[in-house]
């Protein structure tokens, strides 16, 4: 779909979006606004930030509340729901379980309960490569096996099975599901970016080092079966995830359904590539040290994208790992700006 096909088909359009003050939420609302949709914002700010909205309405809310949920999107009356709001740390559900449970699988249920309630039909679902686990091809497909190796991405398969059955159910519902690699970089006009207290992802924890707030920069794992021993992902910059994001929106509107696409570029860097380019473009020789691997991490995850492009018109804009860290740095460095503005009017 051209970009003047996309506004035609979502301007004015209601669309609900789950966990829209979180990194990838926030990125997806701009986009939808700037296309000229009408956006409510349904978060607790458990992670997110009121101020990463940058469109539309926003509701405070928890999806475990019924009532407060049903009321949202009664009021709201929206065509469409976009759902990002879960738990998405790989380690912490290796150690907490029923947290992603409860927070990824449970709740989402109780959406689509309330969906149904107010007779909203349409559902843009935020999955993960991680419903793979090790899968036997690289680059893996769509109809590559689920085999989640941690709780974080049995939880998101769980819901996939969820929209599926329903949909099977109910010629009402339809659904598509995004199966997101690893999601870098900030807003090219730095307006937004991923503003969490404590990162895990490791671009984000690469620059915060470069910038001295952490000590050094733990490699997690130097003995995986790839080329220098550490982890391969494939890196996909926000902003091209949230373009895939319009492009689904648009054709679940014109009746597409029941669709699952993956969202990364078709190629991967190792963990040690990742850090070589965050001190080129910081220029920054940040202290790295070598850590045992951390519980559920697959050694390699890049994506075959090809699904996507062909039946949604997906192109990428931004498929270069230099650009993803540069946009990155250029977001953590407006970070400590506004923290130095704040420290100084305080």
């Amino acid at each position: 779909m051209t970009e003047q096909n996309l506004k035609d088909i979502l301007w004015g359009k209601r669309i609900f979006v789950t966990g829209g003050a979180g990194y990838i939420g926030s990125h997806v609302v701009l986009a939808l606004g700037e296309t000229g949709c009408e956006v409510m914002t349904f978060d607790n700010l458990s992670t997110g930030h009121r101020h990463a909205v940058l469109h539309g309405d926003f509701c405070r809310g928890d999806l475990a509340e019924r009532e407060q949920l049903l009321a949202a999107i009664k009021g709201f009356r929206p065509d469409a729901v976009i759902h990002f709001a879960a738990a998405i740390e790989v380690g912490e559900s290796v150690a907490n379980p029923l947290k992603y449970y409860r927070n990824n699988t449970a709740n989402a249920l109780n959406l689509l309960e309330a969906m149904g309630e107010c007779g909203v039909g349409l559902m843009l679902f935020s999955s993960t490569a991680a419903v793979y686990g090790n899968p036997e091809r690289i680059p893996v497909d769509e109809s590559a096996q689920l085999a989640p190796i941690n709780p974080y991405g049995a939880s998101k398969m769980m819901t996939e099975r969820l929209l599926a059955d329903l949909a099977s159910a109910d010629s009402a519902f339809r659904y598509t599901a995004l199966r997101y690699f690893n999601v870098a970089g900030a807003d090219p006009m730095v307006r937004i970016g991923q503003d969490y207290a404590n990162p895990t992802h490791l671009i984000t924890r690469a620059l915060k080092t470069a910038l001295g707030q952490f000590p050094k920069l733990e490699i997690f794992g130097s003995d995986y079966p790839t080329a220098d021993g550490t982890c391969i992902r494939d890196y996909i910059h926000v902003a091209d995830l949230a373009a895939a994001h319009l492009a689904a929106v648009a054709g679940l509107l014109l009746g597409r359904g029941a669709e699952v696409f993956n969202c990364g570029y078709g190629h991967g860097f190792s963990v040690r590539e990742v850090v070589e380019v965050a001190k080129q473009v910081t220029g920054i020789d940040f202290p790295v040290e070598m850590a045992p691997r951390r519980a559920g991490d697959p050694a390699e995850l890049v994506a075959d994208s090809q699904r996507i492009r062909s039946a949604l018109g997906w192109q990428p804009q931004y498929d270069s790992l230099t650009e993803i860290v540069r946009t990155a740095w250029e977001w953590e460095k407006k970070l400590v700006s506004r923290a130095d503005s704040v420290h100084e009017q305080g």
